[in-house]
């Protein structure tokens, strides 16, 4: 039985018998909170006599008719409606009715506890269109969708197309039937309804057209909404996108939505893009937040044409939509924003999680096979995104940016609103290159990993006190034994010289050699018989997608001079290489710390504070050794008091911090900082504690054990909002008892009642404890319930509990609470070699996180 999995070799089939024309749906949404009503029309051409299948998930089916004869409604079973006997053209007729979700998928339904209203909104990759009307659920049979809506009378509905004027109907309800789209998947089409407040806008086209915009928020959120930022930058990429493409934007208008409980950052419906509200800043947000938001919005336009225009045939390019989208919306924040060192979070963020991803047991190419539905799920990962998007980089400069982007857009041109796969791109890149790019595409779209690129340095001495020479200089590239592909890569390398003493001293730099490495070992001869400077960093201005070393001259001044340089993104390149270290076992855990903590003093990039501070928690948390904890951890959290207290008033390194403190906080004396900062007792210059930084100073208190429910219930009165409610949920899920534990775990293990939002929460405050043993009840009931969970939730739903609810922070802790978590582990993959394959890839990457942990401890432990 299929259940409501979707092969690659059944949409083959199916494509090869079947293609779309068009779909009308109707949906009534008055029907109540539970369901409501959908009706579709669909027409497609077949071959004649042959037999298919319709994809549907329903409560119910009433009615079934084709060309005109019923179909008795049996044959729907196993979200599928089987159908025979087709003619050449085809009229499909489905009336059934379906359920509202409340994990973000399908559509969504969200009551705002602020004013009671109801929002809806549909989110349907990878294949969630099914949820909501019958479709062919596969993004190569295309169609244009016409969408009729009936809803209470004082909402706003949006779709693809323009909102039209509504109907009036009877018992408060009206019908807006919208024109139909372009020609597009199943999965870019999208319903968002209910009373939305709206900021109109408009753009012209390179084309000439006016294109309306509309910025979208919840009624209750509307005060915060800043729409004149998000609309500058909207139109910041339509002209950058539109002059880069040479194609004008494809669709007729542009609306962008920030809905409720939204599972990722934003999707790419076309024209109706839907976006996270976290979006929306009701308080102060590091200006890193502030950015990604920028990014996000770029992305998510990139879509438009890549994605939506032209779109995949089958989900083993989905990594081509995403990096192309990654590395376009980067681009374009860096040279069309503000923010022009976009590329330096890129850096921090992006390329982090893809050395990360490409480092599990469970990497694989970036052309992946995906076999089936479940595969492309647990895809949408840092191979996907961010080491597709590396490697897009990488290409740039392989091929050279004209030629890349020339050919982007004979794509674009020769395949408008039809699917491709990624020859298709490839074949416009060698015509405009010149380059062969079939190997090029071998090593680096179809082999896994990633290398290791080391400087092999020889230095003659210099006289009278005059600086080493370079004798001779290769860049050497190593490989794990797992994925053993060396790589070419194009490249810069940096040298850089201190200039000044002491606090003036700034590191400058005074040579720059671009080349191409391939191979085992790569010469550079123009570096040998010059001065050596005194830091020498490989992969400067980071177009290569590899992990990087330093030598130890290079490394030694790097750490002493931080500070010292003028750009953003080289510091960012020292910083990453220091944590691949610590990753790797190569540096102590708590070197790094001391790193982190003195670089962060100075650091003026936003998002590589925000990434430092995030490893910083990782290393002392599961990196450094257990023993020497009960000393670390308040003498790093004092070390975090002391710079917040040190930062500029205001500024966004001193929230940062304060929030870092706020989730380290363990001795007493940094218990009561949070406690006054959150009663007024104390202050910090030009800090405001607004609604989201008092949620996190109680939660700072709440896992301390200085608050409780009690506090809780009292901050939520304050803050009786739909964000209030999830913070809240987190607060409870870390008060530190067993019995709130045990509470928590079933409220998200046992029971479907939580919304996602919610239920994401919950899985974040189970952990934060200040005693570990707390956690230990739950490692064996967490392998207990991985197949019921797996089997009785849905995708999204599981993967949190999946990942989030494992018990890493139990880690190399088997002597102390009887736990040998790597050991259970491994006893659940021995014990269930058929379990679903996604399933199994989650459970080995979280191995994977346990044993890098163990490794690391015990190097800190050697280095005590």
């Amino acid at each position: 039985m299929p259940g409501e999995n979707l092969t690659r070799a059944e949409a083959q089939e199916r494509a090869g018998t079947v293609a779309t024309t068009s779909y009308d749906v109707a949906l009534d949404l008055t029907r109540g909170e539970r369901v409501f009503g959908s009706t579709t029309t669909v027409r497609f051409d077949a071959t004649a006599g042959a037999s298919t299948f319709l994809d549907l998930i329903a409560e119910s089916v009433e009615s079934i008719t084709l060309n005109g004869a019923e179909v008795g409604t049996a044959a729907f079973a196993d979200s599928r409606i089987a159908l025979t006997g087709l003619a050449e053209h085809n009229v499909l007729e489905v009336v059934a009715t379906c359920r509202y979700m409340n994990t973000g998928e399908g559509l969504h339904r969200f009551v705002d506890p602020v004013d009671n209203e109801v929002y809806l909104y549909t989110q349907f990759e990878v294949a969630d269109s099914r949820r909501v009307f019958a479709v062919f659920e596969q993004p190569d049979l295309k169609a244009t969708f016409t969408f009729t809506v009936t809803a209470p009378a004082h909402w706003t509905v949006v779709s693809n197309t323009a909102t039209p004027d509504p109907e009036p109907g009877t018992g408060g309800a009206a019908t807006w039937r919208f024109a139909p789209t372009e020609v597009i998947s199943s999965y870019l089409t999208a319903i968002v309804a209910g009373p939305y407040h709206r900021v109109p806008g408009q753009l012209t086209s390179r084309d000439g057209r006016t294109i309306p915009l509309g910025v979208y928020c919840r009624a209750s959120l509307a005060e915060h909404l800043d729409a004149d930022e998000i609309l500058d930058i909207t139109r910041a990429g339509f002209a950058f996108y539109e002059e880069a493409f040479d194609r004008p934007y494809p669709f007729t208008k542009y609306d962008q939505l920030f809905v409720p409980e939204f599972n990722a950052g934003a999707m790419e419906n076309a024209g109706a893009v839907t976006i996270v509200e976290n979006y929306v800043f009701r308080s102060k947000v590091p200006e890193a937040t502030v950015e990604r938001r920028a990014v996000t919005i770029l992305h998510e336009l990139a879509h438009m044409w890549f994605g939506d225009l032209v779109t995949m045939r089958w989900w083993n390019d989905l990594w081509l939509n995403e990096s192309f989208a990654e590395f376009a919306s980067h681009l374009a924040t860096a040279e069309a924003t503000r923010w022009t060192s976009a590329w330096t979070t890129f850096s921090s963020l992006e390329k982090s999680w893809a050395y990360n991803q490409d480092q599990l047991p469970s990497t694989h190419p970036i052309v992946a096979p995906i076999n089936d539905l479940q595969d492309v799920e647990v895809n949408f990962d840092g191979i996907t995104y961010a080491k597709g998007a590396s490697v897009l980089k990488q290409l740039v400069a392989w091929v050279g940016r004209d030629a890349f982007l020339t050919g982007v857009q004979r794509y674009f041109a020769k395949h408008a609103f039809s699917n491709t796969e990624l020859p298709d791109l490839l074949t416009e890149l060698e015509a405009t290159s010149g380059r062969e790019l079939g190997s090029w595409s071998k090593v680096w779209l179809e082999a896994a990993g990633v290398t290791l690129l080391r400087p092999d340095i020889v230095s003659e001495p210099g006289r009278d006190g005059e600086r080493a020479t370079i004798a001779s200089f290769a860049v050497v590239q190593d490989a794990p034994a797992e994925h053993p592909e060396l790589r070419p890569h194009r490249l810069v390398i940096g040298g850089y010289d201190v200039v000044g003493e002491g606090a003036e001293a700034r590191l400058e730099r005074t040579v720059r050699v671009e080349l191409d490495v391939d191979g085992a070992r790569t010469d550079v001869p123009e570096l040998a018989g010059t001065r050596r400077p005194d830091l020498i960093l490989l992969n400067d201005e980071d177009l290569a997608y590899a992990k990087v070393r330093l030598d130890e001259r290079s490394l030694a001044t790097a750490v002493a001079h931080l500070g010292g340089f003028a750009e953003s993104l080289p510091r960012a390149l020292v910083l990453a290489s220091a944590w691949d270290m610590t990753r790797d076992g190569e540096w102590a855990a708590r070197d790094f710390i001391d790193l982190v903590l003195a670089a962060v003093a100075t650091e003026t990039d936003s998002s590589v504070v925000q990434v430092l501070l995030r490893q910083l928690a990782t290393a002392l948390g599961s990196y450094t050794a257990p023993e020497a904890r009960r000393e670390l951890e308040p003498a790093v959290a004092g070390r975090l008091l002391e710079l917040a207290r040190a930062a500029g008033p205001g500024s966004d390194t001193q929230l940062q911090l304060v929030r870092a403190l706020a989730a380290h906080a363990v001795g007493a004396d940094q218990l009561d900082v949070l406690a006054g900062l959150l009663d007024g007792t104390e202050s910090l210059p030009g800090l405001a504690v607004d609604t989201d930084l008092r949620w996190a100073l109680l939660q700072g208190l709440v896992a301390g054990g200085r608050a409780g429910a009690r506090e809780i219930d009292a901050e939520l009165e304050r803050d009786a909002t739909a964000t209030g409610h999830q913070h809240a949920a987190r607060a409870r899920a870390a008060i530190p008892t067993a019995a709130n534990k045990a509470r928590a775990w079933a409220d998200v293990v046992d029971s479907d009642a939580l919304p996602n939002a919610v239920q994401s929460n919950v899985i974040g405050g189970f952990p934060h404890v200040p005693d570990r043993a707390l956690l230990a009840p739950f490692a064996r009931t967490y392998f207990d319930v991985l197949d019921r969970v797996w089997t009785e939730k849905t995708n999204e739903m599981a993967q949190n509990i999946v990942i989030g609810l494992y018990p890493h922070k139990l880690a190399g802790l088997a002597r102390e609470h009887g736990v040998d978590v790597v050991a259970l582990t491994q006893e659940w993959l021995d014990a269930h070699p058929d379990a679903a394959p996604a399933l199994r890839r989650l459970v080995v990457e979280n191995l994977d996180a346990a044993r890098r942990a163990v490794r690391a401890q015990a190097v800190d432990r050697l280095h005590a």
